[in-house]
């Protein structure tokens, strides 16, 4: 028997082996490129998390090492099941999950979400005949493709090999021969275990077009999966939230702030990781159909294990149907359903600009339409379905975005022989077959297709929504077009240096419009970053208000970035008569506080940035006391003093508490203190509009004080 041994197919994840014995510890996005790029063939054991998300990636995620045990490892031809390892609630929800994924909703749920008979009769037709099924043509449960091994006492057997869990993600590895640690710790940061290639130079802004931030399939071990960002009038829309969506947003230099919305195809997990849009500084509309909605909430509730009422607090769901069209602010948006395993939509986007129209279809994944026409003459898909799919792959389209991913569920390339697009443009296929390589492309990270060029209006725009998000107050109009009028637009590459330190200020204050940029401090020759700004923020508006001459941190691109620059003295004559100079220095001193409290710390700048805008000093003297109220959130930011005898730390909360008990506790300042003061209504205001405050504050008290967390899942039902 060999003794086991240990290696990382990806972050967040570790294979354990040993007398021929597989086990996969952790399953972060794409782990199964991951495995495919190490040689790993099979494996038997699956062992869940039990911290369920790092670094903006969801752990558990096991659609694709199913179908790779499944297909790939033979294990359905051989009638083998995986062993599932993990505590038994977070084993019931990951099965949840997975029935979702396989099999998409049941009769009952339909019918709960009152979908469209014709429409429920179809979907329930096609995942059944398209689920997999035993010997005897059984559709074959979920549950029933595992062997179910919950921890008991922390120690789990599965084959020879023995598990026991000394902590959180901590194990011991043992058969016969010998035994090895497994410490999924050590891994704070979960990346692509592929390389994602950046960009290097800003584009301008479409009014319309089209960038690709991922176009392979889920078994391709060097391309990301298939998601695109639409860009209209200067707002991003996905096609669909990709695994390591954070990292291929930061390649193309899209930074958060710049997206609107997120077009749902359907729940499959390399559409369907939503993770990342739980953290963002604003709402996403996420524009799909109510059932595909639905399922997407379960998804996330299942992974992260909290309830789906908790979990749609962090969206916004505009709902849409199959077959009618929306305007969505001039985006004319239509809706088609296709043929795949779990309910599936896609859309044809499209608008006018000087009287032209342009126009790009998603098909959206769709099984070759060979099998779609048997489907409909076997009454399975409805007519009216396959002979929209029909139209589809031969009108005239601008570009058309199809699935060629062939296989069991996917598209054929030579469905779109007859297409007369000028552009088709396949998704979910690494090579085309040479036949087609003279017609046809394919899509891959990095490429842009533009439709309608951008303009200066595009800016002019953007300049005027950041800065009134940014002071917090629509701009004076007058002052709006004086610094419209005197503005200019620069663009940086990757790594260029925008503010150098200790140089002399630049006569001008810049406004971020697209991409990322770092604030970075030189001591010593130690560099430690300060910030990370985005498209929104400002750079520079402190020296025109203090009216300092120095740069005292630099200011770098880390990707194409593109601001607006203004001239510094009108910026500070703008802000001196619009009455704002006092408002942005409070701002100003607050935000380094703000973020160096220990609940604020993993908040970006831009979300510090919006908490100073409501918050406010209290100052408490050496001797005196707090005594809070509960309509206000006080936060001890500096100082020292009790509570009840016991002493205070930096953080410390008083008075009305998010998602807690008011603490109305008198607090006895040792020294002179600091408190950051809140309204409590403005702050749940904030709360609600703003996703990673309420994630964070949410995970916080899970974590700090789960007997207060009742949004926490217990074991759930399959079905």
């Amino acid at each position: 028997m060999d003794e086991p041994r240990v290696l990382t197919p990806s972050p967040g994840s570790r294979i354990v082996t040993g007398a021929g014995e597989v086990i996969l510890f952790g399953q972060p996005p794409e782990v199964l490129k991951g495995l495919l790029r190490e040689g790993v063939r099979n494996f038997d054991t699956l062992v869940l998390t039990d911290i369920r998300e790092k670094n903006g990636s969801l752990l558990n995620n096991l659609e694709f090492p199913f179908y790779f045990f499944t297909f790939v490892a033979r294990g359905l031809a051989e009638n083998r099941k995986i062993n599932l390892v993990g505590d038994a609630n977070t084993i019931s929800q990951a099965l949840r999950l997975l029935r979702f994924t396989l099999f998409g909703p049941t009769q009952a749920e339909l019918l709960k979400w009152q979908t469209d008979q014709d429409l429920r009769e179809e979907w329930l037709s096609i995942s059944k005949y398209l689920a997999l099924k035993d010997k005897s043509g059984a559709v074959i449960p979920v549950e029933s493709f595992f062997n179910i091994i919950a921890y008991d006492n922390n120690c789990a057997v599965a084959g020879r090999f023995t598990i026991r869990r000394q902590g959180m993600d901590d194990y011991l590895v043992s058969n016969n021969v010998g035994e090895i640690a497994v410490n999924l710790n050590h891994d704070q940061h979960i990346k692509p275990p592929y390389a994602v290639p950046i960009d290097h130079v800003a584009s301008s802004l479409p009014k319309f077009g089209l960038e690709v931030l991922g176009g392979a399939s889920g078994f391709s071990t060097d391309e990301p999966c298939t998601g695109l960002a639409l860009c209209h009038n200067g707002d991003y829309i996905l096609i669909d939230s990709i695994p390591f969506l954070n990292q291929h947003l930061h390649a193309r230099g899209i930074a958060h702030t710049q997206i609107t919305a997120v077009f749902l195809t359907h729940l499959h997990d390399d559409h369907c990781s939503m993770f990342p849009l739980m953290e963002m500084p604003h709402r996403i509309e996420i524009i799909t159909t109510r059932e595909i909605y639905n399922m997407a909430m379960e998804k996330l509730s299942c992974g992260l294990g909290w309830s789906t009422s908790v979990i749609e607090e962090h969206f916004n769901f505009y709902e849409v149907k199959p077959g009618e069209t929306i305007n969505y602010y001039g985006l004319s948006i239509e809706f088609h359903v296709t043929v795949h395993s779990i309910p599936t939509i896609g859309a044809t986007f499209s608008t006018i600009h000087r009287g032209q129209r342009r126009d790009v279809c998603i098909v959206g994944d769709n099984q070759n339409m060979k099998a779609v026409r048997e489907m409909r003459d076997a009454g399975i898909a409805r007519a009216s379905t396959v002979n929209n799919l029909d139209r589809l792959y031969t009108q005239k389209f601008h570009i058309l975005i199809a699935d060629g991913g062939a296989g069991d569920i996917h598209g054929d390339p030579f469905d779109a022989l007859e297409s007369k697009s000028e552009r088709v443009v396949f998704v979910h296929v690494d090579q085309l077959p040479e036949v087609l390589n003279t017609r046809f492309s394919l899509a891959s990270s990095g490429k842009r297709y533009t439709l309608f060029e951008g303009n200066e209006a595009i800016y002019n725009s953007q300049i005027n929504h950041y800065l009134n998000q940014w002071l917090g107050q629509p701009l004076p109009d007058r002052w709006l077009r004086s610094l419209l009028t005197e503005h200019e637009v620069y663009r940086y590459n990757t790594g260029d240096v925008i503010l150098m330190q200790d140089t002399d200020k630049p006569a001008s204050v810049s406004l971020i419009l697209t991409g990322y940029c770092e604030v970075v401090h030189n001591e010593d020759n130690s560099f430690n970053s300060i910030a990370t700004l985005q498209a929104g923020d400002v750079i520079g508006e402190m020296s025109s208000i203090a009216g300092t001459n120095i740069n005292y941190s630099s200011v770098v691109a880390r990707t194409p970035v593109t601001v607006c620059v203004f001239d510094k003295s009108n910026f500070y004559h703008f802000l001196r008569h619009s009455n704002l100079l006092e408002t942005l220095k409070l701002r100003w001193r607050l935000r380094p506080e703000i973020k160096s409290l220990p609940q604020y710390a993993q908040l970006s700048s831009t979300v510090i940035d919006k908490i100073s805008r409501i918050a406010n000093w209290q100052q408490v003297p050496a001797g005196s006391s707090l005594e809070p109220k509960d309509s206000f959130l006080y936060l001890l930011s500096e100082g020292t003093g009790s509570i009840n005898g016991e002493p205070g730390k930096i953080g410390d909360s008083f008075g009305w508490r998010p998602l807690g008990i008011p603490c109305l506790t008198e607090f006895k300042a040792e020294s002179d203190c600091s408190f950051i003061k809140i309204d409590a209504v403005k702050y749940q205001l904030l709360l609600h509009s703003t996703p990673q405050l309420n994630y964070q504050t949410h995970k916080q008290t899970s974590q700090n004080n789960p007997e207060k967390a009742t949004w926490l899942l217990s074991k759930v039902d399959v079905y």
